[in-house]
């Protein structure tokens, strides 16, 4: 049986994201194309991959079973295609990745331009994620995350500062109504905007001076989706609903500007910066080794 290969990337695509019009986003068709390229692949192959509602879109049973198959096949003939790059004077293709929204918003505008700059033909894909997804299952190349959440079976490659902090801060409106915390302790007994992780986790707030480490878990009068709503909080916080605990980076240029305080500063937690990482034991495609080549030249060069 010949089957198109563009139905069933169609296919893929709608199966990955849950939907038509995600779908479409995600590859950059239309959704209505998707649908008649998946409707075109049910009519060949004479079996109903999806159940389709006003709603949501559900894999069936033959469907999953496509979809557990045909992920790591494409991905073979992808790899065989990229074979071709190796003939070519700079790369070319598409390069996926799959970050949190810190490292699109605090990592990568340093990297991107002028890496997109270097590889003209190289196309970039980021899709931001707080969950720690399987990159290949979510139809990616690389993903970013911090070292405490890779697997072992990863390539890690630095990228971004080596060293971030997380701050505390206020806007001074709110430290001259209700006080300037002294201790981490404190914070118990003022408003704090906090952020909850898409598993529903809300993680503890973390400090540390001289050996002494302080978990605390205060309460506020909000809390946000951590990554697409972080901004909602910050804009709170400088409005002088209460304070906010976060990338140092993310919040420096509304210290800098006085809008906001730092709060505890001395007792301001700082970890290792994030790592590109990527399967060890997959062909690792021509794009993505011109990004793994580029950081690791930025970073001898910084």
């Amino acid at each position: 049986m010949k089957v198109d290969l563009g139905d069933l990337n169609a296919f893929l695509a709608v199966a990955r994201a849950g939907g038509f019009r995600d779908g479409a986003r995600e590859s950059g068709s239309s959704a209505s194309s998707l649908s008649e390229a998946v409707r075109r692949l049910e009519a060949q192959l004479g079996v109903r991959l999806l159940n389709r509602t006003t709603r949501s879109v559900v894999l069936t049973e033959a469907g999953e079973g496509l979809l557990a198959r045909l992920g790591p096949a494409l991905t073979e003939v992808e790899a065989a295609l990229d074979v071709v790059n190796g003939f070519r004077d700079r790369p070319a293709g598409v390069l996926r990745l799959n970050v949190p929204v810190s490292a699109a918003r605090l990592v990568l505008p340093r990297i991107v331009p002028p890496f997109l700059a270097a590889y003209p033909e190289v196309r970039l894909e980021v899709m931001t994620d707080e969950s720690f997804v399987d990159v290949l299952a979510a139809g990616c190349d690389a993903g970013i995350r911090y070292d405490d959440r890779l697997e072992q079976d990863m390539i890690a490659v630095p990228i971004g500062p080596r060293v971030q902090r997380y701050a505390a801060a206020a806007s001074p409106t709110y430290l001259a109504r209700q006080g300037r915390p002294g201790h981490p302790r404190d914070l118990l007994d003022h408003a704090c905007l906090r952020g909850r992780f898409p598993s529903g986790t809300m993680t503890e707030w973390e400090f540390e001076k001289e050996g002494e480490v302080v978990k605390v878990e205060p309460t506020g009068p909000l809390i946000v989706r951590v990554g697409g709503a972080t901004d909602l909080a910050v804009d709170a916080a400088i409005a002088g609903s209460g304070i906010i605990y976060l990338f140092e980076d993310w919040l420096r240029p509304h210290l800098d500007r006085g809008v906001l305080e730092p709060v505890l500063e001395p007792w301001w937690l700082s970890f290792s910066g994030p790592f590109l990482y990527y399967p060890g034991r997959r062909f690792v495609p021509a794009p993505l080794r011109a990004f793994v080549d580029f950081i690791k030249a930025s970073a001898e060069q910084a």
